[in-house]
C-alpha cells in the first residue's frame, strides 16, 4: 500500500512539474511587452447562411408547399371505393 502511494504522489509531481514547465515556457512567448509600436487592426466579419432573411422566407415557402403537397396527395376525385372480404372458412361451398 506504501508503494502505491508513493507511486501516485511521484506521478502526481511529476505531473505538476511538466505543466508548471510549459506555463512557464508559455508567459515566455507573451508579447505584450513588445517594443514595436506598429499595431495593425484587421475587422473581418463573416455572416452566416442561417442568419440571412431571405433564407428563412425562402424555407418557409419550401415548408408550406411541402405540407400543401402532403395533404392533396391523398385526396382524390371518385369516392369510389373497393372492400374486399376474404373468408378462411374452408366448408363454405361457393
Amino acid at each position: 500500500m506504501k508503494q502505491l502511494i508513493n507511486k501516485h504522489s511521484f506521478k502526481s509531481l511529476l505531473v505538476f512539474l511538466s505543466l508548471c514547465f510549459v506555463q512557464t515556457i508559455i508567459w515566455a512567448q507573451d508579447s505584450t511587452s513588445s517594443s514595436s509600436s506598429t499595431t495593425r487592426t484587421t475587422t473581418t466579419t463573416t455572416t452566416t447562411w442561417y442568419t440571412q432573411p431571405w433564407v428563412w422566407v425562402v424555407g418557409g415557402i419550401v415548408l408550406l408547399i411541402i405540407i400543401i403537397a402532403m395533404m392533396r396527395g391523398n385526396s382524390s376525385s371518385t369516392t369510389e371505393r373497393t372492400t374486399v372480404i376474404k373468408d378462411n372458412n374452408p366448408n363454405r361451398n361457393i
